[in-house]
């Protein structure tokens, strides 16, 4: 072995025992485009934790953030908004690169002869989000009170903050349940449960949005977060902005294969498959940049 064949034998050896000794590891790579998308992964051992992170590029004029509801209205004027639908099959209506699920959702409940309610949704899924929702300009749920929502504005702006009617110059509108970075300050919660989580984060400069997933309900292998845990993981990664969506059973980040078309769930959802939800949080990259 010559010299500087030994010295980057010796700096490859050294970085694994690092490696070794952390709690933290991190795989990254690219996703639909060079600087669009970056995908990476850290695998925690104390406490035992499994994340994945998205990084898109929002100055990057062929990325397309939209929401998207599950399927057609199945009341019309009723209480009720949408079909809920998996994730994936919302992805692939949409033709979305990336896909995380969306906003908290209620679903209806049959009623037994008897008169009480079955404890499992109907098996046509008919839900509604109970946070604000906007898709392409078109406002399909208010809340009732204010609840933290991403906004982006018509004019291509990003914004994270509490409403309950939409304006009209809201284009695509996702909502959550709780703060968690204001401003980049921590906004502590009281609630310690640990859960799934899917959450979504800005930049100052908001050049850049980062969506987190972080895997739960799996002792020994990933535990979930609580809310002050996810706050200070979103800083580390670089947010001054975010917000909480919807979890548990619910969260999902899945990307699109660009040579085959078909989908693939990063994370293990808890409940071993994907849930219908009423909306998604999707990420589309032109071709050109494929």
């Amino acid at each position: 072995m010559d010299r500087t064949s030994k010295r980057l034998w010796l700096g490859i050896t050294a970085l694994c025992v690092l490696l070794s000794a952390c709690s933290h590891l991190t795989n990254t790579r690219s996703s639909s485009g060079a600087s669009a998308i970056v995908l990476k992964s850290e695998v925690w051992t104390n406490p035992p934790m499994h994340l994945f992170i998205a990084e898109v590029d929002l100055k990057n004029p062929h990325v397309q953030v939209r929401v998207a509801g599950g399927g057609p209205d199945p009341d019309g004027p009723g209480p009720w908004q949408t079909i809920l639908t998996p994730p994936t099959q919302i992805a692939t209506r949409e033709h979305f690169d990336l896909v995380v699920n969306g906003d908290f959702f209620a679903s209806r409940r049959i009623k037994n002869p008897d008169g009480s309610t079955n404890t499992l949704p109907d098996p046509e899924h008919w839900g509604s989000a109970q946070g604000a929702a906007v898709t392409d300009g078109v406002v399909w749920s208010t809340a009732k009170t204010n609840r933290p929502c991403l906004i982006l504005h018509k004019d291509g702006s990003f914004a994270i903050k509490p409403i309950k009617q939409p304006s009209p110059d809201d284009w695509e509108v996702v909502g959550g349940n709780v703060i968690l970075l204001r401003d980049g300050a921590i906004v502590h919660h009281a609630d310690t449960n640990r859960h799934p989580r899917t959450c979504v984060g800005l930049t100052a400069d908001r050049s850049k949005m980062i969506l987190l997933v972080v895997d739960g309900r799996k002792p020994g292998v990933s535990i979930g977060m609580r809310y002050d845990d996810l706050a200070a993981t979103l800083l580390r990664l670089g947010c001054n902005d975010a917000l909480n969506l919807d979890g548990g059973g619910s969260t999902i980040m899945a990307v699109r294969d660009k040579e085959t078309g078909e989908y693939r769930t990063l994370n293990v959802p808890s409940d071993g498959h994907e849930r219908p939800v009423a909306d998604v949080l999707g990420i589309t990259v032109t071709s050109s940049q494929r």
